[in-house]
Order: structure tokens, then C-alpha cells, then sequence
């Protein structure tokens, strides 16, 4: 074909078809192909629920208890015999039981485990693009002959060899119209069928009704399949008796979204029966208390670093453009949004058509947990009864979407009482005037304009200005869909729109935190942050003295062993003493301390070094070291002596902290679990060993790796540290060094005799405060 006559039949703007009820768990095997993304999405499109296996990644016996409704097996490079894993072992099994299809390598294992020869095809066939011939029954019902269909084999089953109990369905017709190559076989009893090319190319035409045609396939032999269809046929005619054609809450004809929730009906329905998922069991729940902290919706939508509000939307696919953003996980995805600027962030939860689920929330609501000023965080779904808004509500979500084109005003009514007394301010949809006085008389407070027609799926960004006038100016107007320049944002701005709902754009973008900055504020920039003085922390303290004389050096911390029988516990004299001394010192306010903002979300270790320092750093904090000791000796003591933060330097648990009424520093070595948990220490410290004042230097590759793991990680840094080598050590993690928030030392200031020097306390705090360029 020259290159002239060629065709791009892809689907660019590909419209899903509904559901299909007995291809709910169809297996396809991976055999390492390229093209087996594009199998999985005509398979998706065409209404199927498919799960990926790699061909060596699972065993028959793992295959066979997934109990797949239809097994597809994908192209592939090498041969069959060798190269295919599983293929053949699955089609072994499954054949007689449920419909098999092949595609490239998988019609080649079918060819093959039927007694055909797979062997060279003789040409170069890469990329080649042929005519097709073919019987026009199974995957070929409906379609005309002569389309084009693209090859990439070099291997293919022989007419000479083929099985007898395969039958040829297609081929690629000599110049005498004589059958040529096979590109087709179909068994003659059972429901197998395979094709040598590939219909999801992009230059194959109808490659969809091909998947589609498979799909429909029930059984495991044509007689049973020709049984089954007559009878679904059967009960569709009889069901639509009497019946609207879509059992959903509508005021429009059928359209996508009826479908959807058509759909979520079904779903909702069965996940109900389910123990554990039961409404009882949600509100069992509920009021045990299990439902996490919210945040007020409203409030948080009119803070924001931008001119407009930012709701950032993690989908993975959708209606109007089919899977785009498949590989990316929620809780980065969010985390990501949230440190960029976003106010809320929109969960798309509905599984078929956008690839969420329930559990993206949850896990993004845990990852947000303990970030101060958190983006509120919306449930995406469509909703149509109090189940849902529960459910939301135990997942974390600050706040549900309730559509008015799809719910009766009774029922939105409701729904959006029931919303708001579990304490969910909910985000209203319209689309029209009509729809827009429903929403005003309801009293939403938060009214989102879809700027997509969701029966056409077109797009009008005027939509949201024209209505803008009809709500009371206190109520906040929301632009959905649509919004993918910053340009976009500046119009929205000056019609009045509060905020604005970005999904796609910001999900296919290569850098989310850069394209928000460039959608919100039509720029990027490079802020560098601003440079803090190093906290120092003198530990192993036993006398007054020692105390003042680093509290006058410059220390910002002042740590007491308060472990039993260790050869730096203080005594309750001495401790009473220090904690009387510490408390009633005073220098001059620092002016190097930064800033949080107050209108974006922060990691929770960001403000580390100020959770741990007073305000002002007018004096040292009264630090106690615990280990393993009982959590009533740790509060007794903490009150006893006045401490300002507790040290936990054994293997307390973490939840601990939630009961202690100080900020905690919690010991680990850099490779243990539980580091990076957020809501609990207010930083973790970094030391060789448990018993501290080993003098024992850590690894810096394993620091290295630590901070690497998580970028927003804050640390204290401890263990072999002395005046000499503080800033060598400090430098030496790289270009994470300026993460080391502050540095602790006990052994590295003590003398010959074992006792604290003043002299070295001194010069540690002058070295620890000196270091530059990090």
C-alpha cells in the first residue's frame, strides 16, 4: 500500500460501549508484545473488564482459579514453543469451557497445540499492511471483505499441517484469488478462534468489531454458544416488556451517562450484600467513629495561592477519550497536586469508564493525612443514594458530587441533607438555567458548572460565565471540563468563576507540579528555599551548668537521658535543676526561621525544625531520651521536669505520640520502617544505634538512600559526631544536606573523663552553626 492510501483507524476519540455482563473477567496473557496495550484497550472499549498477566507470571493453577470469562491471548515475539509461557497450557485447559482468541502469537499456539506446524512465512511481513478474505462468520460476522488488516509475524500455521479440527477463517488472497496465507482459524466445535494479523493496529479497519464479535461468545462450544444467545435474546425481550430501556434515575433518553449509572446501580446493589460492606456495617462504623477528620469544604476552596481555586482530578480514563493515564497511582498523583497548590482534589471512584475505585481515595486521605492545610478532598462518582455519601465519608472524603441532571429533586434534596449531616458540604452540578435553579433553591453553597454537554460530550467554556449571574455572589462557582490552558484560567477569572476542576490535561502532563504552576499562574518558577540555621542538639546533659553554657553557645536543643542505669542518666536533682535553668533563659529572637504559607498544603515534616525549636529560638528546648520505657513513666517525667519535646529512642510504638502532650523525636536507623510516617514524630532522628552516644558514625550511602526515597523527608541527624567532623559529615550526604534540619551529638563533646566539656560544647555549636552551601 502506498503511502498515500494509507489509513489511521485508531479510535482518537473512541466512545466505550456499555458493559458487557458475561465478559466480566476476561484473562488476557501478556506474551511481552507491544501491541498488547492496544488489545486490552479495543477490549475495554468494547465493554469487557480485563485483567493482565504476563505469560511467566503466573501458573495454570492461578489462571484457572481466576475463573475468567473469556481468555484472549496476545501477540508476541519468538515461537510458540518456546516463547508463549503459559499460552498454551491456558488454551489446553479452558478449550470446551469458555471462548478462546487468539491473536498473532495466539492463533500460532492454537495452530500449534492442535497438532499444526508453526514455521517461516518466507517474506517480510513487519508493518504489512493486506487485504482480507474471510468466511464472515465469528469475528468476522458483519464486516465486508477486502479491509485492510496489518501483519507483523514471520512465522505462520501451514495449510499442509493444519489440524483437522481447525478450520481455515481468513486469508490473504494470491493474485489468482486462491487462498494464500493463513490469517485465520476457527476450532470446528469449540469456541476458539484466532487471527494471524492484527486487528487493534492502527491500520487495521473495524479491528473493535472483531473484539466485539469475541466478546459476545458464551460457552465453550458453538452449540452451547448458539443455546446461551438464544436464550439471553430471550430474556432481553421479555425483560424490556413494559420497561424503560435504562434502568437508572433519568430525565433524559439513553446516553452515556445513563449507561454509567445503569451500571453503578448494578454494582452499589451487589456490593451491599456483601459482609463487612453491608449499610449496616458502614453505619456500625460510622459510629464507632471510624469516619477520619474532615476539613470544611467551603473554607478550604477560598484558599488558594492562585487568582482562581485549583480542583485537580485524578482519573485514569473517561467516556469522551477512552484510558489515558492507566499507569499513574492516586496517592503520588495527589500529593503531587496538593504541594503544587491545589485546594481540592477530585477522586474520579467509578471503575469501568474512568479506572477508579473507592480505594484510590482511601489511600490518597491516608497519604494527605497528616499535611497541614490538606486540599479537601471530593468523591467523584455518581451518586444516587445515602450508601454512597457513607461510604465517601469512611474513605476520607471531605466532600461527595451530586449531579442535578440525574437525581429527582426529591432525591437530591435528600442526598444533599444526608451530605451535609455527616459533614459534607456537597459540590452540585448543573449544566443549564433549569438545573442551576434547582441547585440555587436547594441551597448549595458550591455549585459546579459542566462546561461539557454529557449527552454530546461537547464542549462550551462560555457555559459557566452565562450562568454565573444567577446565583447569589457569596455562593462558589466551580468551571468543569474543559480547562486545559492558563488562558482558560484568565477568562474564567474575569467572569467570576471562584474555581476551576482540571483533569485530563494535568493527568496526561509529563510534570503535574509544573503544569499547574504554568495553568494557574501562566508561569514556572525556580524558588530556591530560603537558607535556616542548623538546629543543634547537646545531649547526654547532667549538670546546670553544662546546660547554660550551650544554651549561651547557641544550642537550640538540650537533651537529658532519662533511661535508667545508663552512664549519662541524669538524676532528679540535676534534671529538676536544668529544666529550672533552661526555662528561665533568654537570648535575642533569630530572624532566619521561614515562613509556611497559609494558603497551600505543606508537607507535615516542613515545618519540622520549628515543631522542635521555640518561637523565635529564644531559648533552648528541654529535650527527655526514653527507652522502652513504660508510656505512664514517659508522661510522669514529661510533666515532672517540664519537658518541651520527648525523645523515643527504643521501639516504642509510634502511636505513642498521640498520647504524648509534646512534640516527639523518634530514633531510626535509616533503613527501618515507619520513617516517613506523617502525623505521628514531629521528625525522625537518625542515629547508629539505640543506646546512643556510641560515638559510631552512620552510613552515608544508606542516609543518602533515605532521603532519596522521600523528597520531602526532614531529619536530626546523630552518631559520631564532633566538632571536627560535623560539617564534613553534614556535606557529605550531598545535595540532600540541607534536609538535615539539625544535628546531635553526646560523646563528641565530652573529654577525656568522660564528662561534658564546655569548651567542646561550645565549638560544636559554632562548627554545626557555620556550615554553608547545603
Amino acid at each position: 500500500m502506498a503511502a498515500a492510501e494509507i489509513k489511521d483507524f485508531s479510535p482518537h476519540h473512541p466512545d466505550p460501549s456499555p458493559a458487557i455482563p458475561t465478559a466480566s473477567n476476561v484473562i488476557l496473557i501478556d506474551n511481552y508484545d507491544s501491541f498488547v496495550w492496544n488489545v486490552y484497550q479495543y477490549l475495554v472499549l468494547e465493554g469487557a473488564i480485563v485483567t493482565v498477566y504476563r505469560n511467566d507470571q503466573i501458573s495454570l493453577e492461578d489462571l484457572v482459579a481466576k475463573n475468567p470469562t473469556q481468555l484472549v491471548v496476545s501477540p508476541g515475539p519468538g515461537h510458540p514453543t518456546t516463547d508463549s509461557g503459559i499460552s498454551r497450557d491456558a488454551i489446553r485447559h479452558f478449550a470446551g469451557k469458555i471462548p478462546i482468541f487468539g491473536v498473532c502469537m495466539g492463533l500460532q499456539c492454537i495452530f500449534d497445540v492442535y497438532g499444526g506446524d508453526v514455521s517461516s512465512a518466507n517474506e517480510i511481513l513487519h508493518g504489512k499492511t493486506s487485504p482480507l478474505s474471510h468466511d464472515s462468520k465469528g469475528v468476522y460476522a458483519t464486516m465486508a471483505q477486502g479491509l485492510p488488516v496489518t501483519r507483523y509475524h514471520s512465522l505462520v500455521g501451514t495449510h499442509v499441517t493444519l489440524p483437522q479440527c481447525l478450520e481455515v477463517t481468513s486469508w490473504i488472497p494470491k493474485d489468482d484469488d486462491a487462498k494464500g496465507l493463513i490469517m485465520g482459524v476457527r476450532h470446528k466445535e469449540l469456541t476458539i478462534e484466532g487471527v494471524q494479523f492484527h486487528p487493534e493496529s492502527i491500520l487495521s479497519e473495524d479491528g473493535r468489531i472483531m473484539f466485539k464479535n469475541f466478546l459476545r461468545l458464551q460457552g465453550g462450544t458453538w452449540t452451547e454458544n448458539e443455546r446461551l444467545q438464544k436464550s439471553t435474546n430471550a430474556k432481553k425481550v421479555a425483560s424490556d416488556v413494559g420497561k424503560p430501556s435504562v434502568q437508572a434515575p433519568t430525565k433524559k433518553n439513553n446516553n452515556i451517562l445513563q449507561q454509567i449509572y445503569a451500571r453503578r446501580r448494578e454494582a452499589v446493589t451487589a456490593q451491599k450484600q456483601i459482609p463487612s460492606q453491608r449499610p449496616r456495617d458502614l453505619e456500625a462504623a460510622y459510629k464507632l467513629n471510624a469516619a477520619p477528620p474532615t476539613i470544611p469544604f467551603v473554607d478550604r476552596l477560598r484558599q488558594t495561592p492562585f487568582d482562581v481555586s485549583l480542583m485537580a482530578e485524578i482519573k485514569r480514563g473517561s467516556p469522551s477519550k477512552g484510558i489515558f493515564a492507566l499507569d499513574i497511582d492516586a496517592p503520588t498523583q495527589a500529593k503531587k497536586y496538593a504541594l503544587a497548590g491545589a485546594s481540592v482534589i477530585s477522586i474520579l471512584t467509578e471503575p469501568d469508564w474512568f479506572k477508579g475505585s473507592i480505594e484510590d481515595l482511601r489511600a490518597v486521605r491516608q497519604v494527605l493525612g497528616g499535611m497541614p492545610n490538606r486540599p479537601a478532598i471530593l468523591r467523584k462518582e455518581f451518586i444516587f443514594e445515602e450508601y454512597q455519601i457513607l461510604e465517601a465519608r469512611l474513605a476520607g472524603a471531605d466532600t461527595v458530587l451530586l449531579i442535578v441532571k440525574m437525581l429527582d429533586e426529591e432525591v437530591l434534596t435528600r442526598l444533599y441533607k444526608y451530605s451535609v449531616s455527616l459533614g459534607m458540604e456537597p459540590l452540585v452540578e448543573v449544566q443549564n438555567a433549569e438545573e442551576m435553579a434547582t441547585a440555587v433553591k436547594l441551597g448549595s453553597k458550591v455549585i459546579g458548572v459542566n462546561n461539557r454537554n454529557l449527552e454530546s460530550f461537547e464542549v462550551d467554556l462560555s457555559t459557566t460565565s452565562r450562568l454565573r449571574s444567577l446565583v447569589p455572589q457569596e455562593t462558589i462557582i466551580c468551571a468543569l471540563s474543559g480547562i486545559n490552558t492558563y488562558d482558560d484560567v484568565v477568562a474564567n477569572h474575569k467572569d467570576g468563576v471562584n474555581a476551576i476542576l482540571v483533569g485530563e490535561a494535568i493527568m496526561r502532563a509529563p510534570d503535574a507540579s509544573q503544569f499547574i504552576e504554568e495553568l494557574c499562574s501562566g508561569k514556572v518558577t525556580t524558588q530556591k528555599p530560603q537558607p535556616e540555621s542548623r538546629l543543634v542538639k547537646i545531649c547526654g546533659t547532667r549538670t546546670q551548668e553544662a546546660a547554660v553554657a550551650a544554651a549561651e553557645a547557641g544550642a537550640d536543643l538540650i537533651g537529658m537521658i532519662l533511661v535508667p542505669g545508663r552512664k549519662r542518666t541524669v538524676s532528679d536533682e540535676a534534671a529538676l535543676a536544668i529544666s529550672e535553668a533552661i526555662h528561665g533563659f533568654s537570648r535575642s529572637t533569630s530572624s532566619s526561621i521561614p515562613a509556611l504559607p497559609t494558603n497551600k498544603a505543606t508537607d507535615f515534616f516542613a515545618s519540622a525544625s520549628q515543631k522542635i525549636s521555640s518561637p523565635g529560638r529564644t531559648r533552648p528546648l528541654l529535650v527527655g531520651v526514653f527507652l522502652n520505657q513504660p508510656l505512664a513513666q514517659i508522661l510522669e517525667l514529661t510533666a515532672r521536669y517540664r519537658l518541651d519535646v520527648v525523645q523515643l529512642h527504643g521501639k516504642e510504638p509510634l502511636e505513642w505520640t498521640l498520647h504524648i502532650p509534646v512534640p516527639v523525636m523518634r530514633r531510626f536507623t535509616p533503613s527501618e520502617p515507619g520513617i516517613g510516617a506523617r502525623g505521628y514524630h514531629s521528625i525522625p532522628l537518625f542515629d547508629s544505634g539505640t543506646a546512643g552516644g556510641s560515638g559510631q558514625l552512620l552510613d552515608a550511602v544508606a542516609v543518602k538512600s533515605a532521603l532519596e526515597q522521600d523528597r520531602e523527608l526532614r531529619i536530626m541527624f546523630a552518631g559520631g559526631l564532633t566538632p571536627e567532623n560535623v560539617a564534613e559529615v553534614v556535606q557529605g550526604v550531598g545535595e540532600d544536606a540541607g534536609r538535615i534540619v539539625g544535628v546531635d551529638v553526646s560523646s563528641g563533646v565530652e573529654g577525656p573523663d568522660g564528662l561534658q566539656s564546655l569548651e567542646r560544647i561550645r565549638e560544636f555549636v559554632k562548627a554545626a552553626k557555620a556550615i554553608k552551601g547545603v
